[in-house]
Order: C-alpha cells, then structure tokens, then sequence
C-alpha cells in the first residue's frame, strides 16, 4: 500500500468486505487488501500495477475505454460486469461501480468491485438445473402421451374386439333359445356387454381421441367440449370460424391436453355455468383462449397457481409457447395460450 496515499476513513476502506481502489494514468495507485485478494495479490504487489493486467485478455478494451469515458467526464460513474484475472490465470467475475475524481491535481477512477463469480456460478447451476427439470418434464410428457396411446389401441383393439365377440356369442344364444328365463338373462348380458363396451370406447377415448389423429385440433377440442358440457352441465362453445392450421402430431397433442386441463380446472374450483374456448390462428401463431363466466382469479391458491396451471405452462414452454391467466370478460377468468405453430428452425 502506498503510505502516502490520503484517503479519508483509511481505516474504514482497508477494513471493508468490499474491494476499493483508486486508478489514475491507467495505473492501480491504490486498492484496499480485500480487492487485492480477489485476484490473489497483495496491495503492495497491485499497487502501480497496469490495469490491462487485472482483467481478462477479453475484456482490456472495454474496461480501459470506461476507465476513459469517466477521467474524459465524458460520463460521471459506470457501472457494469467484467472479468478480472487471477493472478493464476483463472477468470473472476467482479462487478464494479467506479466514479470520476480529482486525485492529487489531476482526474481519476475511485471505484468499489464485487466478486460475484460464486454468485454467477450459483445461477448458472440454477439455469441448467431447471434446463434438466424441464427435459425431464418434456420427456415424461412424451412418454406419458405414447403410453395414453398404446394403452387406448390396446383397449379399442385387443379389449374391444374381445368384447364384441363376446355380445355376438350372445345374440346367437338368444336367437337358439325359446326358454323365456334364458332370454331374460341373454337380454341382460347384451345390454351389460354392450355397457362394457361402451365404457371401453369411452376410456380408450379419454387416453388418446381419435379425432386429435384423424380429423384433427378442431374437431377433437368440439368433442371435448360436448363431452365436457354432458358431464358437468356447464354450458360450453367452440369459436374457431376459419381455422385450418396444420400442426404437428406433438404439438397438436400438447394443445389439446392443455385445454383439456384448463376444462378439469374450471371444473374443480371456478363454479362456473358457461366456458368459452377461442382457437385461431395468425401470423405463424396459434392462440387459444379459455374463458368462463366463474369466480375469476379468486379460484386461484394463495400462491397464485391453480392445480395444474404448472404442467399446462411447461407443455407451453416445450413448444416455445407461453401461458397466462387474465380476468375474463364475463368476471371470470380466461387463460391464454400462445404457441408457434412450427418449431423455430
């Protein structure tokens, strides 16, 4: 350190937790031992010492010219991110704020840096950790969907026509038989062979529609409404005038599952009497619009996610989509799906 240095409240700069220092000329003329420390000197060895020599190879260029842009008074104080560099030529991450000076007759930089470079390093495995979680998320939505479908062709196919064979053994016994007990039971049997049925198609339908392969996003979210509308008696309608937007198998998949959530949703917490379900399409975009007439965002938890608002909002991130929830028109709520329609290349 050098002793002729006047600084005032010498010893409150040597003993803070921050890195001080003093430039002038270009030339560290003094910094406290905690700013030394970060890039493994001593204030006697960083004193006089070049500032080109305390940073990145990378970063010389941009760090003197803001060295120059506060003794020009071009600006008063700067404050920005850089890399400085260890004296074992390893990078340091430092955030300084350094403000003009007359020092000694003539201009200087008196500034105050942080290394941050735990912190950035703490962020970075936040950001990959979450970049893993949502993989992972985006893998077992895949997975999931493929599994849905199996097991819905497995049913409609192996159970279904296992069943079918079933109610046509029956009907041959009704028609060998004229013994009125027997019918009577055969009369039951069918209509129980056909409930089963029935409830078969249902089932192999909720884990994977057929009109989401055959006929399409529109058709399949019509169906889904009506049989929305029949289960809970809440008035429901489709607006989708013009729309023909082709959309992959995937994506397609990820939409519907979304909506069919945002129904389950309005279901269990929004007593609502009436639903509204907007699907357009424009400027290589998709938007879906969900809105019903219930108790608005009060249906939300403390948190301000409803069950389900997560996973819908990671489906719509996998597909570089986005999703929000706004107070509807009709006092309820309306949940805002906006999707590309194609990956991005």
């Amino acid at each position: 350190m050098n002793p002729n240095l006047d600084i005032p409240f010498r010893g409150i700069v040597e003993q803070s937790l921050a890195g001080m220092y003093v430039i002038q000329d270009e030339v560290f003329q003094y910094v406290n031992a905690t700013f030394a420390a970060m890039l493994g000197y001593t204030p006697e060895e960083m004193t006089g010492m070049h500032l080109r020599h305390a940073v990145y190879p990378e970063m010389q260029a941009e760090t003197i010219a803001n060295f120059h842009r506060r003794v020009s008074g071009e600006v008063p104080s700067i404050r920005y991110t850089t890399i400085g560099w260890h004296r074992n030529r390893e990078p340091v991450y430092l955030e300084v704020h350094g403000s003009s000076v007359i020092y000694r007759g003539r201009p200087a930089v008196v500034g105050v840096g942080v290394n941050i470079t735990e912190q950035l390093q703490q962020q970075n495995e936040l950001r990959q950790s979450r970049e893993r979680l949502r993989e992972l998320a985006a893998y077992i939505n895949t997975a999931r969907e493929e599994q849905r479908a199996r097991i819905a062709r497995e049913l409609h196919d192996v159970l279904g026509g296992m069943l079918t064979s079933i109610k046509l053994d029956i009907q041959r016994i009704s028609r060998r038989s004229d013994d009125a007990g027997i019918r009577a039971i055969v009369g039951d049997l069918l209509q129980l062979t056909q409930e089963s049925i029935d409830t078969v198609r249902s089932i192999s339908e909720d884990l994977r529609p057929g009109g989401l392969d055959h006929l399409g996003l529109r058709s399949a979210l019509e169906a889904e409404l009506q049989r929305f509308s029949a289960r809970t008696e809440i008035a429901c309608q489709l607006l989708a005038d013009g729309f023909d937007a082709q959309l992959s198998p995937a994506r397609a998949t990820a939409v519907y599952r979304i909506c069919q959530e945002a129904l389950t949703n309005i279901a269990r917490h929004a007593d609502a009497t009436r639903v509204v379900l907007r699907l357009g399409s424009a400027g290589g975009r998709l938007a879906v619009d969900i809105e019903d007439n219930g108790r608005g965002l009060a249906s939300l938890t403390p948190t301000g996610k409803s069950i389900g608002l997560v996973s819908m909002a990671e489906r719509a991130r996998e597909f570089g989509g986005s999703l929000s929830v706004q107070p509807g028109a009709a006092g309820g709520a309306c949940l805002r799906l906006d999707l590309p329609l194609e990956d991005a290349p």
